[in-house]
């Protein structure tokens, strides 16, 4: 009897062995495999955050470009209607007839007395013509008008740069402040220049 239990613990020893060598080398294999699957599927989820952050720079990429569209629109649109209003003050200005602002009466002696009196009350009646002719308005753009439209194209191009988030607002604030402090300071040079009193 002891003969027969030797023999089962013994093949009970070798059996219980082989299935422990054979479980731990299973467990090895899954494991292995289990690794390769997170490795792979690591990598699928890595490609796939790149592909979506790359496309994501492309959307941004398109719509600084049709934001820079907008804005030189804009821009042209402003100069067009800038350049149309000058034209058509141009066109009135040049219907309307020159209104002489102030006039100086001029008596002049027609008796002839002697060579040199005739000479000198021409050379008199046109220093007063030349004065007259001085007092007439300057034609042109004002420097007012000169440093709104520079004030607001400045404006609205630092604004746009500065405001990240939003950037037609930050064109519009910009512009609606290069343009007061444009017309500021152009308005106190033609202050200067006596254009404007």
């Amino acid at each position: 009897m002891k003969a027969i239990m030797n023999t089962i613990a013994q093949n009970k020893s070798s059996f219980g062995f082989k299935n422990i060598v054979a479980a731990g080398f299973a467990s090895v294999l899954m494991l292995t495999a289990c690794t390769k699957d997170n490795t792979v599927a690591e990598k699928s989820l890595e490609q796939q955050k790149m592909e979506f952050q790359t496309r994501q720079l492309e959307i941004e990429k398109q719509k600084l470009a049709i934001e820079k569209e907008k804005m030189a629109y804009e821009t042209q649109k402003k100069a067009d209607s800038i350049a149309e209003s000058n034209k058509a003050k141009a066109q009135a200005a040049a219907a309307r007839p020159q209104v002489i602002r102030e006039t100086k009466t001029v008596y002049v002696n027609n008796t002839p007395r002697s060579s040199s009196s005739g000479s000198s009350s021409s050379s008199n009646s046109e220093t007063y013509a030349g004065t007259t002719q001085g007092t007439t308005q300057k034609q042109g753009m004002s420097k007012a008008a000169k440093g709104t439209i520079i004030g607001t194209v400045g404006g609205a191009a630092a604004g746009a740069i500065i405001s990240k988030k939003n950037r037609a607002a930050g064109a519009v604030i910009g512009g609606i402040v290069g343009g007061a402090t444009g017309y500021t300071i152009g308005r106190a040079g033609d202050r200067k220049d006596g254009r404007v009193q």
